[in-house]
């Protein structure tokens, strides 16, 4: 797809890789709609891109909302070419103790609001000549099976699930889904994660391993933008 005009919505906007892709996609020409929480660093955000962009600060987890940030996109611009899914949390622990309190609110971040999102997006997408393109950030470790984050990983797992039904129902649409699998990256996602009581003893998730810089990510979801294959990721870090 040319990305040039073409109406980018980034959840998870505030920080981390959503900043960094809202930030390679405005580069590329493309118009953004950045969600996450807090207006103010969002608006923060917003001034230092170089293109045009919107501000709708919306919580994933409220579906009112995800609607209300869909919409918005529609209004301004009357059609969504793009929907980035990146909105999400850890939850660390051992699956033995890890609190089902955290398990429920990332349940909830990362599995539902995708789903809100994809579910109000898709009339959107279905009405348009040229379709859409959904690519949900899921996570490497969904791949794997790490001691201290199964809860966080398991939530991944489901939102592949999804995404790959999703495909196959929605392309007679020509709405293309993308399953998009960071490794570890250069930000505070794990500092911000929710921890129980009992923490895995140990070496923490990743440690020792070179992390990929979330400029790198967000070049690699404009790569999967541009190309749509079903899924795309970067490669596993390397020990120094």
């Amino acid at each position: 797809m040319e990305l040039k005009d073409k109406i980018v919505i980034v959840t998870g906007a505030s920080m981390g890789i959503g900043e960094a892709t809202a930030r390679a996609f405005s580069a590329a020409g493309a118009k953004v709609l950045l969600a996450a929480r807090s207006a103010e660093k969002l608006h923060a955000v917003a001034r230092s891109l170089p293109g045009e962009s919107l501000v709708v600060p919306t919580d994933m987890i409220n579906r009112d909302q995800v609607y209300a940030l869909i919409a918005a996109a529609h209004t301004k611009f009357g059609r969504v070419d793009i929907l980035i899914n990146n909105a999400g949390q850890s939850a660390i622990g051992p699956v033995a103790t890890v609190d089902p309190e955290h398990y429920r609110r990332i349940i909830e971040l990362n599995l539902f609001g995708p789903l809100y999102a994809m579910q109000a997006v898709v009339p959107v997408m279905k009405a348009q000549p040229e379709g859409g393109v959904i690519i949900n950030i899921s996570s490497n470790v969904s791949k794997m099976a790490i001691p201290g984050i199964g809860a966080y990983a398991s939530t991944k797992y489901a939102l592949n699930g999804l995404s790959f039904t999703a495909r196959g129902e929605l392309a007679p649409d020509n709405i293309r889904v993308i399953v998009f699998y960071p490794g570890l990256t250069a930000t505070d996602f794990g500092k911000n994660g929710l921890r129980s009581a009992n923490p895995v003893g140990g070496r923490p998730p990743g440690s020792g391993m070179v992390p990929d810089s979330v400029t790198a990510v967000a070049d690699k979801i404009l790569e999967a933008a541009r190309t749509e294959p079903a899924e795309l990721g970067m490669p596993m870090p390397m020990r120094p």
